[in-house]
């Protein structure tokens, strides 16, 4: 038997063993993904524990987006400053850290510090990911750890809602979250076993854009996530102040978008002076990243919507529990999974705009399903059908959109493609989030206002149930409110009936809702690349330049 040489033997394994910095930084995404999973599917138990309301649950979610894409553009650059590596040791343990403090919570704001800390952490440990494959991988294990890192998030929801439901029925909520802390210790203990990232020296800090985009992020997130509790127009009795007898929402949103506008063009401005601005423009440079980037937002923002979505009809709606909530979404989670791991073999067959066209009528498709047949059983044939049509519009997405961003930047801006993966991924997840949770509750409130006037429930108890601060709330927990009413026992059947009907039909509503945004997204997947790998686009041909590398296959 022929015997292989010793310096090609050392080659093979060499490249077996390579593989272990992309398991420490699965490890890693899945800390931080796991996270921001067990929330949601841990709804009712959270509720019930912390005596919270169930829009806690996005408030939390939205305050953890809220710091990530606030300064994870600061975070790449305090990544080139001490060295990825460090920067991916310190705030990999951060995060457990803050996830230890999430298992003690005592209560919402315990939750929410908790959750803040969470994302200050991130915010500097998304940057490093694609950095340490970049200095650890060359060639075809780079794409492949490219394209592994973007399914990531999908598998973190699939094993999340199945692993964080269980313990939340079999022990308590709070072991999933002390459960990450392990996580974290193990990514610390074999970290020192990735290479080592070297510091860049004269890596300067623009505490102006900083500034300007953090404030930009928080004042739109912070304002969207309080349409319902401080007003749309006028200013409700919680709003923290009033302008005119006008809410502060509408202030804050265009506040915030020009100091986003104003950002941009204070990078701009340090471009033309030869200063280093917070993210690299080179990044946004074509029509195409520009419009990846768009669709980006909305495939994640419904991504977001539906996994808050889902625990919140089945756990308050139909009264189940986490494990059962688990075990109603697998369908959902293996089929987002298995699209974001297996669409990457479409990338020869068909192009980026035609995928992205394809994944967003597909997630339409099963908005409409779900919305025309969710009711009191959850295990239906259609809705199933609904939950894998949306998983493998979303898995595709999701995967198509992060090798455009990656894959059309010189490897030398691969912080600041982390970065602006980092901002775009927990913009629109808090977005996606504060959108449910806002139009949910919205229409709740106008269905079940509108169904009280037509019943023959007396006027004087809507002023004891005080329909200013509605809220999704199972049918147990509103007898309990109806308890320490004037309301007789059929008037009560009869109010709790309504809130059945309202919970339903609002949902009913957001599932169409998000339908229609599904179908308006087909606009900017129409300006996604329209060639294959290896091709030329018009541009390239017109101008004889090569091409950008877009999409390129991973195996």
């Amino acid at each position: 038997m022929a015997t292989k040489p010793a310096a090609s033997t050392a080659v093979e394994a060499t490249l077996k063993a390579s593989w272990l910095p992309l398991a420490i930084i699965v490890l890693a995404q899945l800390q931080m993904g796991i996270n921001i999973n067990a929330l949601p599917v841990s709804l009712g138990p959270i509720v019930e524990d912390l005596n919270a309301p169930a829009t806690s649950i996005s408030t939390a979610l939205v305050l953890y987006s809220l710091f990530v894409a606030a300064f994870v553009m600061m975070g790449a650059k305090i990544g080139k400053m001490f060295g990825e590596r460090l920067v991916f040791q310190v705030s990999a343990v951060g995060h457990g850290a803050a996830m230890a403090l999430m298992a003690i919570s005592t209560d919402a704001r315990m939750m929410n510090i908790a959750q803040s800390v969470a994302g200050i952490a991130a915010a500097l440990l998304v940057p490093t990911l694609v950095v340490l494959i970049a200095a650890n991988y060359r060639g075809r294990q780079q794409e492949q750890s490219l394209g592994i890192l973007a399914s990531i998030p999908a598998v973190a929801s699939g094993l999340t809602f199945v692993i964080a439901g269980y313990i939340a029925t079999a022990l308590n909520w709070r072991f999933s979250f002390g459960l990450i802390f392990i996580i974290s210790l193990v990514v610390l203990f074999l970290s020192f076993r990735m290479k080592s990232v070297p510091r860049q020296k004269g890596i300067s800090i623009d505490f102006v854009g900083v500034v300007l985009s953090a404030l930009s992020v928080a004042l739109i997130l912070f304002g969207f996530n309080n349409l319902n509790a401080w007003g749309i127009v006028l200013a409700k009795p919680a709003a923290p102040i009033s302008i005119l007898g006008l809410s502060p929402v509408p202030f804050m949103l265009l506040i915030g978008v020009v100091l986003g506008q104003a950002f941009f063009a204070w990078s701009e401005r340090r471009v033309a002076h030869k200063k280093t601005p917070l993210l690299a423009l080179e990044v946004l440079d074509s029509s195409e990243e520009r419009n990846a980037v768009y669709a980006f937002l909305v495939a994640g923002g419904l991504s977001s919507a539906i996994s808050f979505l889902i625990p919140l009809y089945i756990q308050i709606v139909q009264g189940q529990t986490p494990l059962f909530t688990s075990i109603a979404i697998v369908p959902y989670a293996i089929a987002v999974a298995a699209a974001a791991i297996l669409s990457v073999r479409l990338y020869d067959r068909l192009t980026p705009r035609r995928l992205g066209l394809l994944s967003f009528v597909l997630v339409a498709a099963g908005m409409i399903l779900l919305a025309l047949t969710i009711g009191a059983e959850w295990s239906t044939v259609t809705v199933i059908i609904g939950l894998i049509l949306v998983g493998l519009g979303e898995g595709t997405m999701l995967t198509l959109l992060f090798n455009v961003l990656v894959s059309a930047s010189p490897k030398e801006l691969a912080g600041d493609v982390g970065a602006l993966r980092g901002v775009v991924n927990n913009v629109s997840s808090a977005l996606g989030a504060a959108f449910a949770g806002v139009v949910a509750v919205g229409l709740l409130s106008l269905l079940i206002s509108t169904a009280f006037v037509r019943s023959e429930l007396p006027p004087s108890l809507e002023q004891e149930i005080n329909f200013d601060r509605i809220d999704f709330v199972s049918n147990d927990q509103l007898k309990a409110v109806l308890a320490q009413t004037s309301a007789t026992p059929e008037q009560v059947v009869e109010a709790v009936a309504i809130n059945a009907s309202a919970r339903l039909n609002a949902l009913r509503a957001i599932f169409l809702l998000l339908a229609a945004i599904s179908l308006l997204s087909l606009i900017p997947s129409t300006k996604l690349p329209n060639y294959k790998p290896g091709e030329l686009s018009a541009a390239d041909i017109v101008s004889e330049k090569p091409p950008k590398a877009t999409n390129k296959k991973t195996k």
